[in-house]
């Protein structure tokens, strides 16, 4: 099952790591391990809820999200969108910034290199509101309570998060200007660039999630109106399966799948500039992690049951709160790539060693209730 599930992600990874090799060296096969673990792990809850929505939908609509869906995953945002990116913050043509990628990295790091506090500001405003968000939003399962259950009290306050992360971004670029000036560099006119580019991804994060709202209002009609077409179907007599879902409430599904998984896959792009700006890299190392995501999707399809382990969903976006803070300190200073990849790793790692310690308690009191009930089963005898 695993071997039939997960066969092409092991044999992308295989190709992905030995072209590394060839490319960069073991260096290059190091970067591209951790940005395919990171995207893995910022992404596994995003599986975790496309096996959710997806186990609804009927074959064909299966079929199509896991083809054309995993198409524009890995091709679209993990590979073009990367040189988007850097086509426009670098105001150059994409082909121009492939060539240079590949044929002048020198002087494609320079420009890279150049616009890197744009794409810190955008990126780490966007990654630091799906934290805020998420930090803020009340919720029956705590991992850390200490920190989440006070920051979800305050989260009642409406656009916190917003004026959090503008607050963020205001002293971001008067410290960066402020630093450029007192050092006489010719950075000071970008102060104006990095606000720019933060509000900007302010908007994006904004548009996303009003896109997926959208959305998912609609799939809620949807199934709220399936609930009631079967409740009239039992009052009748008739028989009517709607477990599967087809037509229209299956298209909005999809759409509503390919928004999440733009957003989530641009967690993982974003990030990847806070380890390295080989675009080769990104790429390979993003390409093996949408494979995984994808690999889990199918296998939870497959099994039928959605993972247990239920902190793993607050170390990820813990670890996406690390990483918006790290670019934006990067706007300014230098932080070395191998510890900002490994604080994402921990943090996953840690959040799973909690989940499983929590399903222990949970087993061990189970058992602990078993055995009550059977002595005094026997005590009654």
């Amino acid at each position: 099952m695993l071997l039939k599930t997960f066969g092409w992600s092991f044999a992308i990874t295989a190709l992905g790591l030995v072209a590394a090799v060839l490319y960069g060296g073991w260096e290059a096969f190091g970067l591209v391990a951790i940005l395919a673990v990171l995207e893995i792990s910022l992404s596994f809850d995003n599986a975790v809820v496309n096996a959710g929505i997806l186990k609804k939908m009927n074959a064909f609509w299966q079929k199509i999200f896991l083809t054309v869906g995993v198409l524009i995953a890995v091709f679209g945002m993990r590979l073009v969108f990367p040189v988007v990116i850097v086509a426009v913050t670098a105001k150059m043509g994409p082909v121009e910034a492939v060539d240079l990628a590949l044929n002048n990295k020198d002087r494609y790091q320079e420009l890279v290199t150049d616009a890197h506090p744009a794409i810190a500001a955008f990126g780490g405003m966007f990654l630091l509101m799906i934290f805020l968000d998420f930090i803020f939003e009340d919720r029956d399962i705590q991992w850390l309570r200490w920190i989440e259950r006070p920051l979800a009290k305050l989260g009642k306050v409406d656009m916190l998060s917003v004026c959090i992360a503008l607050i963020v971004l205001l002293i971001t670029s008067f410290t960066f200007a402020t630093h450029a000036h007192q050092h006489g560099g010719g950075h000071a006119d970008k102060a104006q660039t990095v606000l720019i580019a933060g509000i900007a991804g302010l908007i994006t994060y904004m548009i996303v999630g009003g896109l997926s709202g959208f959305f998912e209002d609609r799939l809620e009609a949807e199934e709220e109106r399936e609930h009631e077409a079967e409740e009239e179907a039992e009052r009748s007599g008739r028989k009517k399966s709607a477990v599967l879902l087809a037509g229209q409430a299956a298209f909005f599904m999809f759409l509503y799948l390919e928004v999440l998984d733009a957003s989530f896959s641009f967690d993982g792009v974003i990030g990847a500039f806070a380890i390295t700006n080989d675009i080769v890299l990104m790429a390979l190392g993003l390409g093996i992690g949408a494979m995984y995501v994808r690999s889990l999707t199918v296998y939870l399809v497959r099994q039928g049951t959605l993972d247990d382990y239920v902190y793993l969903e607050h170390g990820a976006h813990y670890a996406i709160g690390a990483l918006a803070v790290i670019l934006m300190v990067t706007i300014q200073y230098q932080i070395n790539e191998v510890i900002t990849g490994l604080v994402g790793v921990v943090l996953i790692a840690w959040s799973f060693w909690s989940s499983v310690r929590r399903n222990q308690r949970l087993a061990a009191a189970e058992g602990h209730t078993g055995t009550d009930d059977k002595t005094e089963v026997s005590s009654a005898v």
